[in-house]
């Protein structure tokens, strides 16, 4: 215990001296202390009466001198002020009196020895009346005393200007690859990164160049940016400038536009994020905030001090005093030790806001925005208050079988009235980390001692070491240092009877006293969460992009569609048709130079009149239509919620073969349920646990109390009794059975209950580092037998039924789970009356419960262990089996000490203990049952998963968590079929091992692969090519404890070794950087955070809305983007086609056919809106889709897309480019150059609204709209054309009857050749729509 709280208590009086008189500790000569007295005349006169005074008076205990000048301090705050003219005599003579520093002035009290301070507080009732007398002049005395030396300010302690929210940092930028030292509670003399979440692409600076960086690094944007710089050279113009460029600035903005929005939508997103507001402690200098300097600061101070009240029971006379020596204690405490280095308020700051140093509050449930070292951990209030109330309960009778004090006090004080509180209860804390790397279980985490005990006062005092910025979540270093009070005076954090009397090891010590280590336990990083009922004082170490959780993250990337790619390769193809069409031109007239050009400023002016072969609104079309694909996600009904975060890649959905899935919180939702238990002989689950509640009632009924008010417990020899008139035998020993194996569960586990008071109700909550013993002790509750009480030295279970307390053990030792053991063991010793002191003769057992693959061999021989353990493994339960066994006292003696030895032993420690361990007690374990608990799934995983295998897609799942849950949990979400063979690999350290793993898989095409994340990392590093060759082949893998970086590194090792599009899902910020690596990134909103749902590119609620992003959204923007793309190529093919077969007739001059508004207006308002209308097209309805997922899967052979379709789509814009422009110069003739253009210009708009009409497969009514609305807006500006029409003509007959002839002969022949083809091989959505 802590001198901190040794203070606390008033120690009983001292023994008097025979010799003496009972003298007051308060008698002393007024004279030597009066600080109006000149110093020498004092000084002198302490000195000459010195050694009289040590032989013949009481020694003066300087504690009790504050103390009662301290009664003139209180009363001068009152408002009893006197004037202080000798200010700065009194200053200097309570300096001499008071100064422990100079210990050896003679006549200060702290020169009387090293036990000054310890001198008993209380003498006796008889002193009293003469110390009160005395005490009105203490009081003028003490209200002219100050304590300089208390409140000087410190030099490493901030001013009280210093610390504003406004000041800036140190000038210094902090070395990222130095370690760090900070000041807790003050600001910084280095510069750290903010404490920002950023999920942008961009910067302000960075936008412009990088986007066009990336336009421009598509070939057909840099083609007709070179097309329109060429329209700058006089020769080469053909037209206005205008014409070629504006199409191509229209194409820039609309893509920039969109990724500026998407962006933006980004940051607001992030600024969401960062707005969360927490509590912070602002430190101020003494005197800032005296209403909260103290009291909130010590809340189990001030608890001790009424526990001690309350059982001391002093008499009348003392109680007065001991009330006024408590009253005088805190006003020491706030002037001593206290007035405190600092004070501090409670102030809201933004995350983003946050600083190194800064020093947060944090409650249940909050996610910790920085990485943090924890100073402090205490029950939140509520909890504390419940237990203050079980206290005030402790004196009534417990002879009905009620537990009085749920508390560790009071737990202790029942156990040993003289146990005393320890310092740091409630110093535990839970923190969830399944955001960070994905493990289900909670872990422990602790403050350090020295902080735990430090008052929030003094945290101004301490500065923590830290090392550099480290992405390795489960290793930190560090030390946490507690600097000395500048200010002379006791200081009541350092324990002063560990120095010593001499000075000489006082330093040594005190630097012991005063740093401590820190490590991993310490700590909590950023995106975890606070998961235990207290509250943690915690300080800043590492912020923003240095926290671990932005250190394994990888930063965000441009993503571009693989339908870009396809197209941007079609392109170059006309490109390069276009170039060998103008040389074929150009060669045919001879390489002739013509009206003063040379052949290749021809060769150059043929491409740009063919430039439209190679259509520039392709882009403004595909990006567009993205647009129109996003709107419909977001505005599905079936998929709620679901956002589009990147808007340029949702034809990827449709194209996705390989899906890496996270495990916690996106195929399960992290709740665990006890789902069925065996007994041997018979077998329960759901609502067959109502007749184990049955059981549990009438094992647990028979407590009874006797006359002398004791009350038996429940031990295990008890007889189990059937309150049940048809009772058999096997009845009796089923019960007696699921008695034993409830009890087993209910003691076998490191549960903690603690009680919170949420609206008026007081609810019991549970914690625990492992969410499976959390579902198992629920279990427990709601069979009948509740955890009422839990510490490190007993366990209270409590009958629901009744309330009563039924089971009280004392634990002896504990054995704790570990990957390694895979189970865990407890021994107890049961109490069989409630009211008596712990019986050292009562019944001591062994439970343990663990995996059956080690259990095995350690319970006693049965025959049905193995195949109900193997039962419940099919239906992808985690199963646990619980054993038990007596220990008689000798034999616990004998282990016990025998453990002992093996603890101390320097090598091979945990083999020898784990060897006593295996040779005392795991032997013959009486089998007592298994336990089935799941992990429930999130809705519809199920069917969701096997429809995506349906539709072609192979599924890996990346998880965090251990190998035992990984693989139950593919049992049960079907992702591992039903008899499929599960290849495990796991702790793999050798090259050659990993080799011959590899060669067994190639053989089992159709095995699941189960490897940790150990192998994986031995495999990624010496067998890559060989690894991922193989296990792409397979239909399943589960890779199990894999980091951050590991899960980013497999996804871009599948995407760069298939050349397929690989989506990746989860919820955890663990997961951001594997979102961020994949083609397709969807993360689904955690209930924890968000940082999955903002770094993703699709964000979705539930993981069964995949299905229908996939297959019916995918699917659908895929198809359309497709058709879209090549009627585009089409349209702009089949007008070069046209110039081309005009150029051959004008002997191969380069003049445009169609020039200025004709060549705009076609690829604008004349056929933009039809063509446009396709991205409404759809073949099957969404129920379909789901249905048949096979359609789907046939996306993977890019038939909607392929060098196939374009070479049909070329060989039919060449047909009818001929047609059109061959029969209009045939019909019309050159000679009369506005009636031929009118012929054919019209023919081509009518051409490509039919073949639009053409290409629908289920009409919309936006589509009729666009079609006949087109056409009569192109017939109402004709009469608009006459710079370019003959319009008289027009209107005649023979214009008439010269389209419709041309129009029939280009459409006729390849429709009736497109529904031959329809009818011998029908697509698959037209038999799906037979059927």
């Amino acid at each position: 215990m802590s001198s901190f709280h040794q203070r606390s208590s008033p120690e009983p009086p001292g023994p008097l001296d025979d010799n003496s008189e009972p003298e007051s500790d308060l008698d002393i000569d007024l004279q030597e202390l009066d600080p109006f007295q000149p110093r020498g005349i004092a000084h002198r006169r302490s000195a000459e009466g010195q050694a009289r005074r040590q032989e013949s008076r009481p020694r003066i205990p300087l504690r009790n001198l504050r103390l009662d000048g301290l009664h003139g301090l209180s009363g001068r705050r009152r408002g009893n002020t006197q004037g202080v003219s000798n200010q700065v005599a009194a200053d200097e003579d309570s300096r001499a009196l008071l100064d422990d520093e100079n210990g050896s002035k003679a006549g200060s009290a702290a020169s009387l020895g090293p036990e000054g301070d310890e001198a008993p507080l209380l003498r006796s009732g008889q002193q009293d009346q003469r110390s009160h007398n005395r005490r009105g002049t203490l009081a003028r005395l003490g209200s002219a005393l100050r304590f300089r030396s208390l409140v000087a300010p410190s030099p490493h302690l901030p001013t009280p200007e210093g610390l504003t929210d406004t000041d800036p940092e140190g000038e210094v930028e902090h070395d990222p690859q130095s370690n760090r030292t900070v000041a807790v509670g003050q600001l910084q003399s280095s510069r750290f990164p903010l404490n920002a979440v950023s999920n942008a692409k961009y910067t302000s600076w960075s936008f412009l160049p990088v986007t066009l960086y990336n336009e421009f690094s598509f070939f057909f944007n840099l083609y007709f940016l070179l097309v329109a710089l060429s329209q700058i050279i006089p020769p080469l113009r053909i037209g206005y400038l205008s014409t070629y460029v504006a199409p191509l600035a229209f194409v820039l903005t609309i893509t920039l536009g969109k990724e500026a929005y998407d962006d933006i939508a980004r940051r607001r997103r992030d600024a969401e994020a960062n707005a969360e507001s927490y509590n912070v402690l602002k430190f101020e200098t003494n005197g800032a905030f005296p209403s909260r300097s103290r009291g909130r600061a010590a809340p189990q101070r001030q608890k001790k001090l009424r526990r001690h009240r309350k059982h001391s029971q002093p008499n009348g006379e003392e109680t007065r005093r001991l009330h006024e020596g408590e009253s005088g204690e805190q006003d020491l405490e706030s002037l001593e030790d206290g007035v405190p280095s600092s004070s501090y308020a409670e102030i809201k700051k933004a995350s983003r806001d946050l600083k190194v140093g800064d020093v947060l509050k944090l409650s249940k449930d909050q996610r910790i925005p920085a990485d943090v070292v924890i100073l402090g951990s205490f029950l939140s209030q509520n909890v504390v208050a419940d237990q203050a109330t079980n206290d005030e309960d402790e004196n009534q009778s417990s002879s009905s079988g009620e537990y009085v004090g749920s508390g560790p006090e009071s737990q202790a004080n029942q156990g040993s009235n003289n146990a005393s509180i320890p310092d740091t209860a409630g110093a535990e804390a839970f923190i969830r980390t399944d955001q960070l790397d994905g493990e289900t279980d909670w872990k422990l985490r602790l403050p350090s001692p020295l902080t735990q005990t430090l008052d929030i006062c003094e945290y101004t005092r301490l500065q923590v070491m830290a090392g550099k910025p480290d992405k390795k979540v489960n290793d930190f270093t560090g030390t946490v240092e507690l600097l000395p009070q500048t200010r002379a005076g006791y200081d009541p954090h350092i324990d002063k009877t560990s120095i010593g009397n001499t000075g000489n090891n006082q330093d040594s010590v005190g630097d012991q006293q005063r740093k401590a280590a820190l490590t991993i336990d310490n700590t909590a990083w950023a995106n975890t969460v606070l998961a235990s009922s207290s509250t943690v004082y915690a300080v800043v170490v590492y912020t923003g992009s240095q926290t671990r959780q932005a250190l394994s993250t990888s930063p965000s990337r441009s993503k571009t569609g693989l339908l870009e790619y396809e197209i941007n390769s079609l392109t170059k193809i006309l490109c390069f048709l276009t170039l060998a069409l103008s040389f074929i031109l150009v060669a045919a007239e001879g390489f002739d130079e013509k009206d003063g050009r040379k052949w290749y400023v021809s060769v150059m002016r043929f491409l740009i009149l063919f430039s439209t072969i190679v259509p520039i609104s392709l882009r403004v079309n595909l990006d567009l239509g993205k647009s129109v694909y996003a709107w419909y996600i977001q505005n599905d009904k079936g998929i709620p919620g679901t956002v589009v975060r990147t808007s340029t890649i949702p034809e990827d959905l449709g194209r996705v073969e390989y899906l890496l899935s996270d495990k916690t919180g996106t195929l399960t939702q992290n709740e665990m349920e006890l789902k069925k238990i065996h007994v041997g002989t018979v077998s329960y689950a759901n609502d067959a646990m109502d007749e184990v509640a049955s059981y549990i009632r009438q094992a647990f009924g028979q407590i009874v109390s006797s006359d002398m008010g004791q009350t038996t417990l429940f031990t295990p020899s008890s007889v189990f009794t059937s309150t049940s008139n048809s009772g058999t035998r096997t009845r009796r020993e089923i019960g007696a059975r699921v008695r034993d194996v409830v009890l087993a569960l209910a003691l076998c586990h490191n549960v903690t209950p603690t009680v919170e008071a949420e609206h008026g109700e007081r609810i019991t909550t549970y914690q625990a580092s492992s969410p499976d013993e959390i579902a198992i002790v629920r279990w427990t509750e709601s069979v009948g037998l509740r955890l009422l009480h839990r510490d490190r030295k007993f366990i209270v279970l409590q009958s629901v039924e009744s309330e009563r307390v039924v089971v009280r053990v004392k634990i002896l030792n504990i054995f704790p789970f570990t990957s390694d053991s895979k189970r865990m063991g407890i021994i107890v010793q049961f109490t069989q009356d409630l009211n008596s002191p712990l019986d050292e003769s009562g019944e001591i057992w062994f439970y343990q419960k663990g995996a059956d693959t080690v259990m095995t061999s350690i319970v006693a021989a049965n025959d049905w262990l193995d195949e109900e353990t193997a039962n419940m493994a099919r239906e992808g339960l985690r199963t646990l089996v619980v054993g038990r066994k007596r220990l008689s006292h000798e034999q616990y003696q004998e282990f016990s000490q025998q453990y002992a030895q093996a603890s101390l032993s320097l090598h091979a420690r945990d083999a020898s203990m784990a060897a006593v361990v295996g040779e005392h007690l795991e032997r013959g374990l009486e089998l007592l049952g298994v336990t089935g608990v799941e992990d429930k799934l999130q809705r519809d995983v199920k069917p969701s998963l096997e429809l995506l295998r349906n539709a072609g897609v192979k599924i890996w799942m990346l998880t965090g968590d251990k190998v035992e849950t990984a693989r139950c949990v593919a049992v049960s979400a079907k992702l591992v079929s039903r008899g499929q063979y599960i290849h495990t690999i796991a702790k793999m350290k050798r090259k050659e091992a990993a080799l011959d793993s590899l060669d067994l898989l190639r053989n089992k095409t159709d095995a699941c692969l189960l490897i940790d994340g150990e192998s994986l990392a031995l495999m990624l590093t010496c067998h890559r090519e060989a690894f991922i060759a193989t296990a792409v082949r397979l239909p399943a893998v589960v890779a199990c404890r894999c980091s951050p970086t590991q899960k980013a590194d497999v996804a871009k090792l599948i995407r760069a070794y298939t050349q397929k599009r690989t989506c990746c899902i989860g919820d955890g910020g663990n997961d951001v950087s594997m979102i961020q690596a994949a083609d397709v990134g969807v993360g689904i909103v955690g209930k924890e955070g968000r940082q999955a749902s903002l770094a993703a590119d699709f964000s979705i609620e539930q993981f069964c809305y995949l299905t229908k992003l996939l297959v019916w959204h995918g699917r659908n923007s895929y198809k359309r983007s497709a058709k879209l793309a090549q009627f585009v190529i089409h349209r702009g093919l089949i007008i070069s086609v046209c110039q081309t077969l005009y150029s051959i007739a004008s002997e191969f001059e380069p003049i445009a056919l169609y020039r200025d508004w004709l060549l705009v207006g076609y690829a604008t308002i004349y056929t933009m809106a039809p063509v446009f209308s396709l991205v409404l097209d759809r073949d099957v309805d969404p129920d379909l889709a789901a249905l048949y997922p096979e359609l789907y899967k046939e996306l993977a052979l890019n038939r909607s897309l392929s060098y196939r379709t374009f070479f049909i789509w070329v060989a039919v814009s060449i047909y009818q480019g001929c047609i059109i422009q061959g029969l209009a110069q045939l019909l019309v003739g050159l000679d009369n150059f506005p009636r031929m253009v009118a012929v054919s210009y019209t023919v081509l708009i009518l051409n490509e609204l039919i073949m639009v009409a053409a290409e629908v497969t289920t009409w919309h009514p936006v589509m009729i709209f666009s079609i006949l609305g087109t056409a009569a807006i192109y017939f109402g500006s004709v009469p608009l054309l006459g710079g370019y029409f003959d319009l008289k003509y027009i209107i005649s007959v023979a214009f008439l009857w010269r389209v419709l002839a041309i129009s029939a002969v280009s459409l006729v022949p390849p429709y009736v050749v497109k529904l031959l083809r329809r009818t011998i091989r029908p697509p698959s959505y037209r038999k799906v729509q037979a059927l």
